[in-house]
């Protein structure tokens, strides 16, 4: 409920800008890129929190605000600027909200099924991400009200609000005897190698997922086909998470890492260099079945560098990259597009997951089995 909410406005928001307001594409990469900014902010706040409060009341409270949010929404068309202070401030609760809610996940798993566990849940995130743009697209097509799918957005977190209200936590000691903080409180300082790894990979989901709608209208003459490609790319995150859970379950984290990244990285080339409806949806599939193997994969990598204590700082570190890469993506995607076209904002997250690839078979692989806990 939570990414659902969150997802099935994404790429709509680009449409709703250019319609509503006459926005251009650096003006709309601008102003989307507040909410990510917000996010990133909140991350690592609220992995101390999490870490050092009762984590169902973060969580709840979290949520709550998150769901709260969806709500102005409505009022979003009568400014541009009204839209942009609403946007902006929905995303620290979204980003406090999704480090409360995955480090309750991992508290509820038993540790000798941890891993697998984490692969499970990441799907149920993935699903979600990969199903909900395809619902608001549908929807849209159907009836052309924005106002329906804020709505609809406000009714999914609000369920998942209802949802969380039912968690029943075991106690734990909670760490806030007069310690001192320090960075490693707030950013898991070990996992820093694979934190630059996640801000490309996601970079370049941040371009894809934001553009995607206008890209496929305008240069392919695909309108109705947006909603298919987020329903093959979670046709693979669905498939490759089935598969990757067995691989997670016998140790095989960073195993699963690397097949994720090569995988994926041959998706974004595709869909950069051939300009034709089968790389577009061809792209979808590759895409996900890399990322179904990769996100679990990193997840657990960060998990297993933290003492139990810091949880939630190894999930807000893990979040905290996401969202920079998410951002940059938005906002060097929609710069590139207005200077050069999307090709140019494609090819550079074709570009930057190379470097991903790359750089994880230099620096991450030997930082995370050097360093792991666990």
């Amino acid at each position: 409920m939570l990414f659902f909410s969150f997802m099935v406005l994404t790429p709509l928001l680009p449409l709703y800008l250019s319609d509503t307001f006459g926005a251009g594409k650096h003006t709309i990469g601008l102003i989307l890129s507040g909410y990510t900014l917000t996010a990133l902010m909140m991350r690592s706040v609220s992995g101390y929190l999490v870490d050092s409060r009762p984590r169902k009341l973060v969580l709840m409270v979290c949520y709550g605000l998150f769901a709260f949010f969806f709500a102005g929404y409505f009022v979003t068309g009568w400014s541009l600027v009204l839209f942009a202070l609403i946007r902006t401030l929905h995303g620290a609760p979204f980003g406090a909200a999704t480090v409360a809610n995955s480090t309750v996940a991992i508290d509820v798993l038993h540790p000798t099924r941890r891993a697998e566990g984490i692969g499970y849940y990441g799907l149920s995130n993935n699903i979600a991400t990969a199903l909900s743009p395809s619902v608001g697209l549908y929807i849209y097509e159907l009836t052309g009200n924005y106002n329906l799918i804020f709505l609809i957005a406000l009714l999914a977190s609000a369920l998942g609000v209802c949802i969380n209200a039912t968690l029943k936590l075991a106690p734990r000691e909670l760490q806030t005897k007069s310690q001192k903080l320090s960075l490693d409180r707030f950013f898991l300082v070990k996992g820093w190698r694979e934190s630059i790894a996640m801000v490309c990979y996601a970079y370049s989901y941040g371009v894809l997922a934001t553009y995607l709608a206008i890209y496929g209208k305008e240069r392919l003459g695909i309108i109705g086909g947006s909603g298919l490609f987020f329903m093959i790319l979670s046709a693979g995150l669905i498939l490759s998470r089935l598969i990757g859970t067995r691989t997670l379950r016998q140790g095989k984290i960073v195993h699963n890492a690397a097949l994720g990244i090569c995988i994926s990285v041959f998706g974004y080339i595709l869909f950069a260099s051939v300009a034709k409806p089968w790389a577009f949806y061809g792209s979808a599939l590759i895409i996900g079945l890399g990322n179904g193997h990769m996100f679990p994969a990193f997840q657990n990598m960060f998990i297993n560098l933290a003492p139990h204590s810091q949880r939630g700082t190894a999930n807000s570190t893990l979040l905290t990259s996401w969202d920079v890469g998410m951002g940059l993506g938005i906002v060097v995607g929609g710069a590139l597009s207005e200077a050069m076209g999307y090709g140019a904002a494609f090819y550079s997250a074709a570009m930057v997951n190379v470097f991903g690839v790359i750089y994880f078979f230099w620096q991450v692989k030997g930082n995370y089995l050097r360093n792991r806990l666990r």
